[in-house]
Parts: C-alpha cells; structure tokens; sequence
C-alpha cells in the first residue's frame, strides 16, 4: 500500500481537501467521489495506481468532509456546473494541465462536465454509468415505474420533511442507500463510520438537497456558473478517450442506462458492465478502475 498525504488547495471558492499520493512527478489522475460516499471510495483504487508511479489525487467534493468555503455568503450549490467547475479549478490551483479523470455518480458528472467543455485538460475519462451529465430540461419527462421508485431519496429532498429528515437522519439515510443500491456489497461498520463521519461537514445538507432540486429546476442556479449550465444544457459531446464501466448489480441507476449513452462519446469509447458490482462500484470492482486508467494510458502513448 502507498500510503496518502491529506493536504488542500484553494480555488475562487472553496479550499478543496484531497489525498495525495505517488510520486509528484506521475501522470495525474483525479478519483472523484460520489453521494453519499467520500474519498474512500477509491483506497483500492488509488494505492495501486500510486505504486505504478502515477500522481493521484482524490478530493473531497464540496459538502463533504475537510473541504469548506471560503466565504459564508457563497451560494452552497450542488448543481453539476459547480462540482465541475471545481474540478476544472483545482487542477488550476495545482498547476496540472493535463490528468486521466475517474469518477461516479457525482464525482462522475464532475468527471464529464470537466471532460466535456475543457477536452484538452483531460488525457482520458474513465466514468461509471456512462454519460452523467444531466439533461435537465429533460428532466420534467417522468421515467417508469421501476426508476421512479427508485429515485425516491430524490423526491423526500424535495420536500421540507426531507430536508428535516436528513439533517437529523443522515447517517441512517446514506447507510440505507448503500445497501439499496450495492446488494451485494458486505460492508461492516467499520467501513461505514470511516466514511460517514464525511457527511458530518456543515454544508452537507444544503448541497445535497440544491443538488437534488436544482436537477429538477425546484431550485435556482448559482448565478456564478450560469454560462457553464447554458453549455451543459446543449448535451456536449465528450471527444476525449473514454471507458464506460457500470455495475451490473447497481439497483439506482441501472445498467440499461448507460447502454443508451454511446452517441455522447466521439473519441475511443469502450464500455462494460461488471458482474456483481453494483453503484459503489470503486469499492467493489477496484481492479477494474485500475486497469480502465492504464488501458487509456496505453492509447494515449
């Protein structure tokens, strides 16, 4: 094991928390998280990748753990046009110009936002469940049934007793989700308190609830990332080389999903579904980020 270094970095509004390991000199690779998880998600990843020489870092999205705004008075948004800007911002504030970019769920929007409006700051994309961005006018369409049903976290948090209820509950609301949407995943308490105590950060709640209504057009934009959004809102093709992964066993977004999403990706594109795993996929398939990451690296020689 390669062991990680916490350190932070500041961008226009955030000082960004991230675990860094491998050599300083490596090809950069950003793991990105997702909700409700945290920079955990990717301790099999990571390592492996640290020991092959490469320079990973794994931050802690906004609202989750270390990570804090600079200024009380910024808007705690969680629309996708802010966590890929902060993406995009903290490889500014460490002067990476070019880095394979992994990630899932949220993690994975911040992944392809970032892929898709500045392809020439990504060497290569490696995203769980295919094209993440979000189509947000499109949004007012109900989905079936089955999908309804399974995004019903997202509709308690649009109500204000879902507001209430993950201030006061979170713990119990994220550890139910893990074990919705990865069955076949064993985790113990151990690995859950190592993680949860992330969701403990003061601006959790207020970005996970924009988050989830923003996507719906039940909460305002951030003014600051209007231009980001306009772009967003046109579907952007993602040119840069790319592997789809997705858990078969993913019991929120499932695999059928990200069957549809090919005609986004115009570069190399390459994708599989993975047995067993299911939408914690970092944790439960770790090899298979590991070997997406140097299969894009093989090409991009």
């Amino acid at each position: 094991m390669t062991s990680a270094t916490l350190r932070r970095a500041r961008t226009s509004v955030l000082e960004i928390a991230y675990e860094e390991s491998g050599p300083a000199d490596g090809t950069p690779v950003f793991l990105m998280h997702g909700f409700p998880d945290d920079v955990r998600t990717w301790d099999g990843v990571a390592a492996p990748l640290a020991a092959l020489g490469y320079r990973v870092i794994v931050p802690y999205l906004r609202g989750y753990g270390p990570t804090r705004f600079l200024s009380p008075n910024t808007m705690r948004s969680g629309q996708q046009g802010a966590i890929g800007s902060d993406l995009k911002e903290l490889m500014d504030a460490l002067g990476i110009d070019r880095a394979f970019l992994a990630g899932y769920d949220w993690g994975g929007r911040a992944a392809c936002v970032t892929a898709a409006l500045w392809p020439e700051r990504a060497r290569g994309l490696v995203s769980v469940g295919g094209y993440n961005i979000q189509n947000i006018a499109g949004n007012v369409k109900p989905e079936p049934a089955d999908q309804e049903w399974r995004f019903w976290y997202q509709w308690y948090f649009n109500t204000a007793r879902g507001v209430a209820g993950l201030a006061a509950n979170r713990h119990d609301i994220c550890r139910l989700l893990w074990k919705m949407w990865s069955p076949n995943w064993a985790f113990d308490d151990a690995t859950y308190a190592a993680t949860g105590a992330a969701f403990d950060n003061p601006d959790y709640v207020d970005i996970v609830i924009h988050s989830y209504r923003h996507r719906y057009q039940a909460a305002p934009s951030d003014p600051a990332y209007e231009d980001i959004e306009r772009r967003l809102a046109l579907s952007p093709r993602i040119t840069v080389p790319t592997v789809v992964l997705h858990g078969a066993a993913d019991e929120v977004d499932v695999p059928e999903t990200s069957a549809q999403h090919a005609p986004y990706f115009t570069g190399f594109y390459r994708r599989e579904v993975v047995p067993v795993a299911g939408h914690f996929f970092p944790r439960e398939a770790p090899q298979k980020m590991v070997d997406a990451v140097l299969e894009l690296a093989a090409k991009s020689k």
